[in-house]
């Protein structure tokens, strides 16, 4: 299994990141977690196009994670061929369809369409996992926005190649910092790609380097960080993490 990051970057960064997408690739398939705007101009440097994608997943509702879904989906839906299987929790997706892609998706000459007429969907409930090329997924609640005085569905990922041996890797997708709800999470991984903002204003809704300095040593030496804005940024060598993501990074797990 390898783990590609088509971008790196927060919702509003631009070429140099791209937004943070990530690629899981296995016996020459590629599954996407999250599609957002500039998704296809991502994978394109990566050499890669919407009829290369077999499968994907969306960890929540904001258009730098599922705004390149209306391209991915009239790109195969006009297109001959097998059309992408969409994975996830069932609720988020429905959700996702309502409020953010059936206005651009819904109507095509002559028919009205549902997401199930874009892509074979595979759903699962909160709590449940789903696998992939022997891959297996498991969702994972984040605390990302408020809606009032409900939380909005937001999921990470912990990802495991179900070969002997395979490390776990804890994929946050967006959350705020929450070390008491991810605690257990951060203990169960080998190796975590955490959600990171390094603006000089905390917006409330991602995990601040600030505060993911106060994490202790032990899980900050297995973290990578992800989702940050351009700009200068701290030595996060120095302050006991693995690094960076950057675009384009690629991160192989075999099996040990």
């Amino acid at each position: 299994m390898e783990l590609q990051f088509v971008g790196c970057g927060s919702a509003f960064t631009t070429k140099e990141y791209y937004q943070s997408n990530l690629l899981v690739k296995k016996n020459g398939k590629n599954f996407l977690i999250d599609i957002g705007g500039d998704a296809r101009f991502g994978l394109a440097e990566l050499g890669l196009s919407a009829k290369d994608i077999d499968a994907f997943t969306l960890t929540h509702a904001h258009v730098d994670h599922c705004g390149g879904v209306e391209w991915l989906a009239f790109s195969r839906y006009f297109a001959p061929g097998n059309k992408p299987t969409l994975y996830g929790v069932g609720s988020l997706l429905h959700d996702i369809w309502i409020k953010s892609l059936a206005g651009g998706l819904e109507s095509v000459e002559g028919k009205m369409l549902k997401l199930e007429d874009y892509f074979p969907l595979h759903l699962v409930s909160p709590n449940e996992t789903f696998e992939w090329e022997n891959i297996q997924f498991r969702p994972v609640q984040t605390v990302h926005v408020m809606n009032g005085y409900k939380i909005v569905e937001s999921y990470g990922y912990l990802i495991q190649d179900m070969a002997v041996g395979s490390p776990t890797v804890f994929f946050t997708g967006d959350t705020q910092f929450a070390p008491n709800q991810l605690t257990k999470f951060y203990s169960m991984a080998d190796i975590i790609f955490n959600d990171c903002e390094t603006s000089p204003f905390k917006s409330g809704v991602h995990a601040h380097y600030s505060d993911l300095k106060s994490l202790p040593d032990a899980t900050k030496h297995k973290m990578w960080l992800y989702h940050y804005q351009p700009g200068d940024r701290p030595d996060p060598i120095a302050d006991g993490f693995l690094g960076f993501v950057s675009k384009g990074q690629v991160f192989s797990f075999d099996q040990h």
